[in-house]
């Protein structure tokens, strides 16, 4: 699991979710060949987080892109196949259901959420190339009903982990919010 992948579980369990990093999705034979991904191991998923009161179980694709450009609508949207190959699950309608049916039926059947969950897939992201693209990416992603996660949703909640109202919390992500975006108290 990488960094961001950690922050971005940190917030989600600090706002309820339970949360797995780096799940390995098994794949059978037919599913592999529905996919064209004859040999192809596990699948494996950033975050998989679930949150009891709305019975949802999210995917989320992690792309933190904090030194590069960002995520660009092109990439997401399918128009470019190359930068499409880094989106697959959002490009690709056939992996997903392959994916996200496979996925949900592992969590039923270890009792991690019930079977009438719903599953929504999630892109967070530490950066859009563009206001072009980021307006782009929220009318997608409200279109498709999945969520997007940009570096504004990001830092709205490091922030509230840094007011201390929120609490002490021993989590790296709620310690360094706490660090470097804690207001100073008034003398």
């Amino acid at each position: 699991m990488n960094a961001f992948e950690q922050v971005v579980s940190d917030i989600l369990r600090m706002e309820g979710y339970w949360v797995r990093n780096s799940v390995k999705v098994e794949i059978n034979k037919e599913e592999k060949r529905k996919i064209d991904r004859h040999s192809s191991p596990r699948w494996e998923l950033d975050v998989v987080a679930y949150s009891g009161s709305d019975n949802i179980l999210r995917i989320v694709e992690c792309k933190s892109y904090l030194d590069s450009p960002g995520v660009r609508l092109r990439g997401v949207d399918g128009s470019d196949p190359k930068e499409s190959k880094r989106y697959k699950l959002f490009t690709d309608p056939t992996l997903y259901d392959v994916i996200s049916n496979r996925l949900k039926i592992q969590f039923v059947e270890s009792g991690a959420c019930p079977s009438d969950a719903r599953i929504k897939l999630c892109l967070a992201c530490g950066r859009i190339v563009s206001e072009s693209d980021r307006i782009g990416l929220h009318t997608l992603f409200k279109g498709k009903k999945w969520d997007l996660w940009d570096e504004h949703w990001l830092r709205d909640r490091l922030e509230k982990m840094a007011e201390p109202d929120f609490g002490y919390e021993d989590q790296i992500t709620a310690i360094v919010a706490k660090l470097l975006l804690r207001r100073k108290p008034k003398q």
